[in-house]
């Protein structure tokens, strides 16, 4: 009885689409850069870096006067609280920046909000020696348990020209 011998038939590879290989990069991709942002989102921020000797030696030639803080209710319908005032160089020297910390206390003296901000910028031109400017700063993410008196103003940094 002949021996009926028949070939298999060469095996196919299994073909994958280019398309499911370009989402499937995608994907991993997407997964990858999510788990680094998430990582790097739940770091706190560094501290802004502590005033420089040069500058704490200079602090006591910088002068805050008619401080006075008003709220009102934006368009949007929130509290916003303005500290406005004056801050002037009674020192030498020019500067390019001077930055204030804010900070907001609870009826039991606990810090509640603390936000550095600009008196004097770059993009204001900075404070010339024996200069005064106004600054207004509005503050709209107040906890509500501050105590509604005036924050504690801290000079926290000093840049000069």
């Amino acid at each position: 009885m002949p021996v009926n011998k028949t070939t298999p038939a060469p095996r196919q590879k299994a073909q994958i689409p280019p398309l499911t290989i370009v989402l499937g990069v995608f994907v991993v991709l997407g997964a990858a850069g999510f788990v680094f942002l998430d990582r790097k989102a739940s770091q706190p921020p560094p501290p802004p870096p502590p005033l420089t000797p040069e500058a704490r030696a200079y602090v006591h030639n910088l002068k805050l006067s008619q401080v006075q803080m008003n709220a009102h209710t934006s368009y949007l319908g929130q509290q916003i609280v303005e500290i406005t005032g004056s801050v002037a160089n009674a020192g030498e020297r020019k500067l390019a920046v001077a930055e204030i910390n804010c900070v907001f206390s609870d009826a039991y003296g606990q810090l509640v909000l603390r936000q550095r901000v600009p008196v004097v910028s770059r993009k204001m031109g900075g404070l010339a020696p024996n200069e005064t400017k106004q600054f207004r700063l509005p503050f709209d993410n107040i906890p509500e348990s501050w105590n509604q008196a005036m924050p504690q103003l801290v000079i926290a940094q000093i840049q000069f020209q």
